[in-house]
């Protein structure tokens, strides 16, 4: 019986070296495969131009068969590119950082580059600088940093410049390039919609002031507010959460003549959209309500609301495009202007009562529907 079973298990093992002991495929492999020396090979790895597509094409048919993965610290000596980018962000759940992250991500795989995250608790300068370094030491041939708090943005000014970084997202006012979203503009829509749709003045309730988006919103709503000559309401400060819109929108809704609030991120619209609701105030009949970021559920609040979308995906394309092109070029590049946010308007705004009732005393016709001009 244990013959047979030696037998048996013999018979069953695999043609030619088992598993454990096969030998790893070399450079030298791949070459006599498809029939070129490793020269070859190695010039297809490293992107030369100076082979032809055929031959090219018979290498990397080889390199799939025999399972070939190059080395990358031995593809950084000789290229002295590790095709790694380091990412500096912050241990957040905001989904404006996140999914600038996110956006990152993607963009350098399709790139073909590999990604090291840094994530801070704390985005001072010392942390942001010691974070910095450490990409470095792990031989990243570029950084991009999601800094939106006022230390952190300062503390790109003083990294080290041996090695190129991009501001993503928000950044210092000069000598770091920042691909980012034009926060100024998109503040701007959300005030004229509420304004263009009759609402004598726009309350607005602020994200944290620490945050460089945050007082650009703010500047984008007093620069609409200053051009249409409206009054100007007293600004209100949130914290980005749920439940500082609740609280700001509590007392918003219990004074009549507040009849449109922009509001500086989903999150905190959706607390107002509460407080208004418990305070008794119809949405959008009596108060209008525009959020900022465009949130997966923003669609699905009750009412749905309308916001500004921000395009986090081709923020994240842009800013590794224009680290790329610092890399390609071996110095620095011009950033390219600011992304244009989209107003997306939905059932949270409509034409403001005291309008509507001046359009049907004169026999006007009566909006439609809530979003409408």
């Amino acid at each position: 019986m244990k013959d047979s079973n030696a037998e048996a298990h013999r018979h069953a093992e695999p043609v030619g070296e088992p598993f454990l002991t096969r030998r790893r495929a070399v450079m030298a492999d791949v070459g006599r495969l498809a029939g070129v020396s490793h020269q070859t090979v190695s010039r297809v790895i490293n992107g030369s131009p100076h082979v032809r597509a055929q031959t090219r094409q018979r290498v990397l048919e080889a390199m799939l068969e025999l399972g070939y993965r190059p080395n990358s610290a031995a593809r950084a000596l000789v290229t002295g590119r590790s095709q790694t980018l380091g990412v500096v962000s912050f241990d957040t759940t905001l989904y404006g950082p996140a999914s600038t992250l996110f956006g990152i991500e993607r963009a350098a795989h399709e790139a073909g580059y590999f990604i090291i995250v840094a994530s801070l608790k704390v985005l001072d300068r010392r942390s942001v600088s010691e974070a910095v370094e450490r990409l470095c030491r792990q031989g990243v041939d570029g950084i991009l940093a999601i800094t939106p708090y006022d230390e952190g943005a300062d503390a790109l000014l003083h990294a080290p410049g041996d090695v190129p970084l991009v501001a993503v997202e928000a950044g210092p006012d000069h000598g770091v390039p920042v691909v980012a979203i034009d926060q100024v503009a998109g503040a701007q829509s959300a005030t004229r919609h509420l304004l263009d749709l009759g609402h004598e003045t726009v309350w607005h309730i602020a994200g944290a002031p620490d945050f460089l988006e945050s007082r650009d919103r703010v500047h984008g709503w007093r620069s609409a507010i200053e051009a249409a000559g409206a009054p100007q309401p007293p600004l209100l400060t949130g914290d980005w959460s749920a439940r500082a819109g609740y609280d700001l929108g509590r007392g918003l809704a219990s004074d009549t003549s507040v009849t449109a609030v922009f509001v500086a991120n989903d999150q905190m619209a959706l607390g107002v959209l509460r407080a208004m609701q418990e305070g008794g105030r119809r949405i959008p009949e009596e108060v209008s309500v525009v959020g900022f970021d465009d949130i997966p559920e923003a669609p699905y609040f009750l009412p749905p609301l309308t916001t500004v979308r921000q395009d986090f995906d081709h923020m994240g394309s842009q800013s590794v495009r224009q680290l790329v092109g610092m890399l390609e070029a071996a110095g620095s590049a011009h950033p390219p202007a600011p992304l244009r946010p989209e107003l997306i308007v939905r059932a949270s705004t409509a034409v403001a009562a005291r309008v509507a009732r001046a359009r049907a005393s004169i026999g006007g016709v009566t909006p439609g529907g809530p979003g409408t001009h």
